[in-house]
């Protein structure tokens, strides 16, 4: 359901008022699947993961902020953000094959911790340079993706740590 929603809101992420419409579409289908998710952890797991989502989120657009107004540019990270979620992917499609136990899931979690935080500096210092008044809809898909993907990479790190 989430890729159906995004394909459209692809294409249609400068026609006003189609735009709002499928980015409330895609919202509410990652929410039910982000909600899906937490309704089977504990309630600790998810104020952790979720209290330390809004310290990193913070501090990374707060930095990224201060970096791209004294002239820093984090265009270089694109590639090695790329390559490293390629990486990713491998990783847990080899975890779907071949259980490689707790202290794995915990690795694949850190790792995606790790990436996503890079993205949401990337996609920070993109909006800020590269994207136009008009592109404001797929900024925030890119940043809201960045954000609800950390919070699900510490969501498994805390749940294989309380496991």
């Amino acid at each position: 359901m989430i890729f159906l929603s995004l394909c459209p809101l692809y294409f249609y992420h400068q026609r006003h008022p189609v735009n709002y419409v499928l980015l409330g579409i895609f919202t509410v289908s990652l929410a039910f699947s982000v909600g899906l998710t937490c309704a089977f952890t504990s309630g600790k797991v998810i104020l952790e993961a979720a209290i330390l989502t809004a310290v990193v989120v913070v501090s990374l657009t707060l930095f990224t902020f201060w970096a791209a107004k004294m002239g820093y540019d984090f265009n270089f990270l694109g590639p090695f953000l790329f390559g490293a979620l390629m990486v990713l992917l491998v990783f847990a499609l080899i975890q779907i094959f071949f259980p490689l136990g707790k202290l794995s899931v915990m690795i694949y979690g850190c790792l995606a911790a790790l990436i996503f935080c890079g993205y949401i500096v990337y996609d920070t210092d993109d909006l800020i340079k590269r994207y136009t008044y008009d592109e404001y809809i797929w900024a925030a898909v890119a940043l809201y993706l960045d954000i609800i993907n950390l919070f699900m990479a510490l969501l498994t790190i805390f749940s294989a740590a309380d496991s």
